[in-house]
C-alpha cells in the first residue's frame, strides 16, 4: 500500500472562512448553535449540574509533572495553577482540558 495515498498534504487540509461568523452578532451567533443539535448552548441548570473546578493537581501528578513544569508546558501562570490546585478559582482557560487530556495520552 502507498503512505502517499492516505496522507493529507497541508494544501489538502480544508481551511475554514470565519468571515460569516465573525461578521454575527453575539445574539445571532447563539440563535445559530441553538438551531444546531449538535452545538447547543449550555442552559443554566446544565452549568449548575456541571462541576467547574478541574482536578489539576490529579491530571498534574499522573503526568509526574512539578507546578512549575505543568505551567511552563501549558503556558499557564504559576499563581492561577497553585489558585486552581487550592480551589481558589473556578475560571479555566478554554483549551486546557483538551491539551491536558491529550497530553496524559501522550505520556501512557
Amino acid at each position: 500500500m502507498n503512505d502517499d495515498s492516505t496522507m493529507k498534504t497541508a494544501s489538502e487540509v480544508p481551511q475554514h472562512d470565519w468571515s460569516r461568523f465573525d461578521d454575527m452578532t453575539a445574539a445571532e451567533r447563539h440563535a445559530a448553535a441553538s438551531r444546531d443539535p449538535d452545538a447547543r448552548p449550555l442552559t443554566p441548570d446544565d452549568m449548575k449540574r456541571m462541576k467547574r473546578t478541574p482536578r489539576v493537581r490529579v491530571i498534574r501528578r499522573a503526568l509526574k509533572l512539578s507546578q512549575e513544569e505543568f505551567a511552563a508546558r501549558f503556558r499557564i501562570p504559576p499563581g492561577t495553577l497553585r489558585d486552581w490546585e487550592r480551589a481558589a478559582r473556578t475560571s479555566t482557560p478554554r483549551r486546557a482540558p483538551t491539551c491536558w487530556s491529550s497530553a496524559a495520552t501522550r505520556r501512557r
